[in-house]
């Protein structure tokens, strides 16, 4: 009798986060999926003064999008790339940069507290404000960096105006907001490992780099795959970000997925392709999300050895 009372006490507890993850989460992808199978758009998806009269296309969006790939002019192929590498560059750097700092910050320095405070200050801020402010000093004029090149004698960099400076200056952004993020969590992970381990492998002649690489990164690796995990997805779906300091541009060359979806809805007034794009976008997380937990689960039973 007490354990299924405590067992409705528990769901008790969970149904308002259930409601609200049921109204904000699963009812809109429903509906978006739903929606994917349409032609809606402005003109049939109903008002005050008309009612709806979108009719169900069963899979065309998704045969005509996926379709246009193996066109030469592919603009929903070249979205994709760039996503890939939007994706891949932004979360290797997260990483990289993340775990130098939390590996900084876990030893024994002067002043690590106020040094944890500062780094997290990117983060802290919120995304449209860090991007207006980088978007500012790429000003091929007036901007911070091109004054400073000016002065050291470099020619100015066109860093919004051309594609490949372009890409540069979105993930540069991108990497400066998200590093605290991977920075704290992997710091969270280190000071999680015993210190027994390294005492014990210094005391059997490990060097360092043995140690980093026979300890710290074997024992992190359940912290760094929940944090890789959520940095793909948050980065796949960096909407500010790009739509603020670029919007897509120049010529579509630093478009991702969520922008080009938005601009199908919200410029092109095509909700039953945009609601097709948001389907891959949510099918291309899904299975990244399941592979990975699933490599991952695979490699975790690996010793510490030095």
């Amino acid at each position: 009798m007490t354990i299924c009372s405590n067992k409705w006490i528990a769901w008790l507890f969970l149904t308002p986060v259930l409601v609200v993850m049921a109204l904000l989460v699963f009812y809109p992808l429903v509906q978006g999926i739903i929606y994917s199978f349409t032609d809606m758009n402005q003109y049939n998806m109903g008002s005050k003064f008309a009612p709806p009269s979108w009719t169900f296309v069963g899979l065309d969006n998704y045969v005509d999008l996926f379709a246009s790939i193996f066109k030469p002019d592919s603009v929903f192929r070249d979205v994709i790339v760039q996503t890939l590498v939007w994706t891949f560059v932004n979360v290797f750097f997260h990483f990289v940069i993340g775990l130098g700092l939390a590996l900084l910050l876990n030893r024994n320095i002067k002043g690590r507290g106020i040094y944890r405070m500062l780094l997290m200050v990117p983060w802290a801020v919120p995304s449209f404000v860090s991007a207006f402010s980088w978007t500012w000093m790429y000003n091929q004029t007036y901007g911070l960096f091109n004054i400073v090149l000016q002065k050291l004698g470099f020619a100015p960099i066109p860093w919004l105006s051309d594609s490949f400076w372009a890409m540069v200056s979105v993930i540069m952004v991108n990497v400066w907001v998200g590093v605290p993020f991977m920075m704290i969590t992997l710091l969270g992970g280190l000071q999680s490992i015993p210190p027994s381990l390294y005492e014990a492998a210094r005391v059997d002649g490990a060097s360092p780099w043995s140690q980093f690489w026979n300890i710290t990164l074997p024992l992190l690796r359940p912290v760094a795959a929940t944090a890789t995990v959520l940095g793909v997805i948050w980065t796949f779906n960096m909407f500010t970000i790009i739509f603020l300091v670029t919007r897509g541009g120049p010529v579509r060359s630093t478009e991702i997925l969520v922008t080009y979806a938005y601009r199908e809805a919200f410029m092109n007034w095509n909700f039953g392709m945009a609601a097709t794009y948001g389907v891959v976008i949510f099918s291309f997380l899904l299975a990244f999300t399941v592979l990975y937990r699933r490599l991952i689960k695979a490699n975790s039973g690996e010793g510490v050895y030095y």
